[in-house]
């Protein structure tokens, strides 16, 4: 089965053709700065080694993006398919639809709950609606299939999900912690499982734009950092991560508009909001060493959130086994990893200093010693849709 995935971010989209079985990708595409009109980047590239970069585009919407790739896919001297036709399946690592917390064809109801929760996590549905209509449109003879980020997160026990709110919201509206990034720590998980067996006892940090961390016991998720939105949990790039929701009632009271409360929570807090001086950790780093107080103290919040909810977690599983890095920060950053593991050492969490500054993919970098096994697990999220796109049966 030819099958590709599609995974939309707010202001990119990375597409993965595979067959299935058997994990074989046959071509691989990104754009980066959609909606821009005139510094839009194209990627793509095949197994062979053939590859095309493509800068200063304007490429103003998704549909434009999606329209670019599938060109490339069909250009005869590029070898990859014939026909559009030839999909017979394509996955989105769709992020939140109300009343659907799996793995869902996209049905007309389906997509109706993605629409109902545009004000929960309009950043990463208002993309996605985007692009899966436009497949409607090209590929209407493919199964159009959504790995929903909270599928990972449904055996979290409710006692771990329920919020201290009147319990009818609860029963009426369905608010409860729901959890994202679960097509990264369902790879987490399935990485560690073919490597030892059994994931045990794991603690899975997926630190990039957006971090969240997940207790993982026997390969299911047991707690993990999002709520009901991508808002709470670890700062984020530009979200403010946890805070008492009183905040913004005082702030409404000091005179502000309720509009550009919610703008700087969302786009201007997070490392950004901290630091003053970047969304971008590597920015803030390099301000960091040149002095800068701030920034500093921005990488140390963030920091101190990650060593809080492993220490939480820890509690919950009753001891660990693994503690997993991924995402581009996971995977990339060093200081992070360094100033974590610093702090965890009374738990068995023993880094090696060597090992965390040079290592390979799916590299092991605690101590030989260390009662924890400290792994770095590049993300590889358009896999994990696949085999559950590939995997998934009608009812």
């Amino acid at each position: 089965m030819k099958l590709l995935v599609c995974n939309a971010g707010s202001t990119s989209l990375k597409f993965k053709l595979f067959i299935m079985p058997g994990d074989q990708v046959l071509a691989e595409g990104k754009v980066e700065r959609v909606g821009s009109k005139d510094n839009a980047i194209f990627h793509f590239k095949k197994p062979d080694g053939f590859k095309i970069f493509r800068e200063g585009l304007c490429i103003p919407t998704y549909t434009e993006g999606i329209q670019m790739f599938l060109d490339c896919l069909l250009n005869p001297e590029y070898g990859v398919l014939s026909d559009l036709r030839e999909l017979e399946r394509v996955g989105f690592k769709t992020v939140l639809s109300k009343g659907h917390y799996g793995i869902h064809e996209l049905t007309p109801e389906v997509l109706k709950g993605m629409e109902d929760y545009l004000v929960v996590a309009p950043a990463h549905n208002i993309p996605y609606l985007e692009a899966i209509r436009q497949f409607q449109k090209l590929t209407p003879d493919a199964m159009l299939v959504g790995a929903f980020e909270t599928a990972f997160h449904t055996t979290i026990p409710l006692e771990r999900k329920l919020y201290g709110i009147p319990y009818e919201w609860y029963e009426k509206y369905g608010i409860e912690r729901l959890g994202y990034h679960g097509a990264s720590h369902s790879y987490v998980a399935e990485t560690l499982e073919s490597l030892y067996g059994t994931t045990g006892k794991t603690i899975s940090c997926h630190l990039g734009g957006s971090g969240s961390l997940c207790a993982i016991d026997n390969g299911k998720s047991v707690d993990t950092s999002f709520g009901l939105s991508l808002q709470v949990g670890l700062i984020q790039s530009n979200r403010n991560g946890d805070m008492d929701p009183f905040i913004v009632p005082f702030l409404l009271k000091e005179g502000m508009e309720l509009d550009e409360v919610l703008e700087g929570l969302s786009k201007r807090g997070g490392l950004l909001g901290i630091s003053g001086v970047s969304n971008d950790l590597r920015d803030i780093e390099d301000a960091a060493k040149a002095g800068n107080d701030r920034a500093k103290l921005a990488i140390d919040v963030f920091c101190n959130g990650i060593v809080r909810y492993i220490g939480s977690y820890y509690a919950e599983l009753g001891g660990l086994d693994h503690l997993v890095f991924t995402g581009g920060i996971g995977e990339h950053g060093c200081t992070v990893r360094k100033i974590v593991c610093a702090q965890l050492k009374h738990m068995g969490i023993l880094l090696d200093p060597e090992k965390n500054l040079s290592y390979s993919q799916n590299a092991v970098i605690s101590t030989e010693d260390s009662p924890v096994k400290i792994h770095v697990i590049p993300a590889n999220e358009e896999l994990g849709v696949a085999r559950k796109t590939y995997g998934y049966q009608r009812s």
